[in-house]
């Protein structure tokens, strides 16, 4: 038995010499036994092809979605492999059946008359369907077909996996896109405030109310954030062209689809998911690591057995006659079984080696699969504290981002009254655009990072 410990798992595998059969499993006692961000409990239950996204009510997020499942080409070529994977165990399995054949023929001869007394001729008609099979009679193909099936199976989890990140990837980028989208509204929309502000400056400048200095500050205010647009649309084209690659299409079809800005979803909510077992379980990427395991295993199991000899059953049953008419007949029936072993002694060291090789291929197996547990739980972890701390900051910017327009306005009116310097109405409005500006962030962060806890989790929650 091999023990490995790794920090937060521990994998035993069982390996024995006559099955090489591994069982594997996580010690749950060392495993934390929930999240340390919330006490509520919600738990992960199969199946995982669940519709997580559509939590978040939005329609468009919803199509783009359904149509990445149908049209990405990373989804279809995890598709691929599966039935490659399908194929190797047909392969596979083949070898557990027995090979049969037909062959048929005339044979005309003659002999030498310099070798015998005469010269002569003879000719032969035959029909024979033969057979050979080689008996598993200590497991070896049996062993290979099951290592065939676990590949299958992983192959299968990493197809799951893939389409768990494309989901995600989806949901991410349309986030992106409408933060961009409502980061280019704040801007227009600040930036027809700066304006108006400027147009005040400079009517107090033509009264004698303000400097040339006060009209050249509203001016630097209202062109540096004019200079952030530039950014903004950068990013809104490179976030079009990333859905475009995760939906199979052209870039053309994404701005004509999502050219029109929309809000981003209201959804805050506190969650808390239950931890190890659920998470094991829910995970593709840990199931995948776990088939790869019993894959090696089986291999391992098999290599062990090309130490016992090996038997094979062959046989032939046909038909033989000098005449084509007397063919068919059944004195002109011949048959031939012939049981036969096979034992390799000595290979300088090709067995001994190939049992070496695929010890170490399962070693490697358990340790991959120890790492995905680890960063398992670290990529659940960090997702569900980046998400709570994400709705404190919204709330906190939220109420920041009221005070700052009751501070512009305060500002505004103080200064058209004399009471107020303008450099307050400036600082007023660089507040209000940051503080708006980082409320959207804020939002949209919140919106990512809840896809990245789904993400973590293998998909959604009851």
């Amino acid at each position: 038995m091999v023990n490995m410990t790794m920090r937060k798992c521990v994998f035993i595998v069982s390996a024995m010499v006559c099955v090489a059969e591994v069982n594997a499993q996580i010690s749950a006692s060392d495993m934390p036994e929930r999240w340390s961000e919330t006490d509520d409990i919600l738990v992960q239950e199969l199946p995982m092809e669940d519709d997580w996204w559509q939590a978040f009510g939005d329609a468009t997020l919803d199509s783009l979605i359904s149509v990445a499942m149908q049209q990405n080409l990373s989804a279809e070529a995890a598709l691929n492999r599966i039935e490659q994977a399908r194929t190797n165990l047909y392969i596979e399995r083949g070898s557990l059946l027995p090979a049969v054949g037909v062959s048929g023929g005339w044979t005309r001869q003659q002999t030498s008359g310099n070798v015998g007394s005469n010269r002569s001729w003879s000719g032969q008609y035959d029909l024979t369907a033969s057979m050979q099979w080689e008996l598993d009679l200590f497991g070896s193909i049996r062993q290979r077909v099951k290592a065939r099936r676990e590949q299958l199976w992983a192959t299968e989890e990493e197809y799951r996996g893939v389409m768990v990140s494309l989901c995600a990837q989806v949901a991410t980028a349309y986030f992106q896109l409408r933060q961009y989208q409502q980061e280019q509204e704040v801007l227009n929309h600040n930036c027809e405030s700066q304006l108006a502000v400027v147009g005040l400056t400079e009517a107090r400048n033509r009264s004698g109310l303000a400097s040339k200095l006060d009209v050249a500050q509203a001016r630097q205010v209202y062109y540096g954030t004019l200079a952030q647009m530039p950014a903004i649309k950068a990013g809104i084209t490179a976030t079009l062209n990333q859905l475009a690659v995760l939906l199979g299409e052209f870039p053309r079809q994404m701005e004509v689809a999502l050219s029109e800005p929309a809000p981003l979803p209201d959804y805050m909510e506190v969650v808390g998911v239950d931890v190890p077992a659920s998470l094991l379980r829910r995970r593709p990427d840990v199931r995948q690591a776990e088939r790869q395991v019993d894959a090696q295993a089986a291999l391992l199991g098999a290599a062990k057995k090309e130490w016992l000899p090996r038997f094979f059953l062959d046989g032939s049953i046909g038909y033989a006659s000098a005449e084509l008419d007397r063919l068919p007949r059944a004195g002109s029936m011949t048959w031939q079984i012939a049981p036969s072993m096979s034992w390799t002694l000595t290979d300088g060291g090709k067995r001994l080696n190939t049992v070496r090789l695929n010890r170490e291929q399962l070693d490697e197996a358990v340790t991959m699969y120890n790492q995905t547990v680890l960063q398992a739980v670290q990529e659940a972890s960090t997702a569900m504290s980046a998400y709570t701390r994400s709705i404190e900051q919204i709330v906190a910017t939220r109420q920041a981002f009221v005070q700052s327009q009751t501070a512009l306005a305060l500002s505004l009116d103080l200064y058209k009254q004399g009471l107020s310097p303008f450099q307050n109405v400036l600082d007023a409005q660089r507040s209000l655009l940051g503080y708006e500006e980082s409320l959207v962030q804020a939002q949209a962060a919140s919106l990512i990072n809840l896809v990245r806890l789904y993400q973590a989790m293998g998909g959604g929650w009851e």
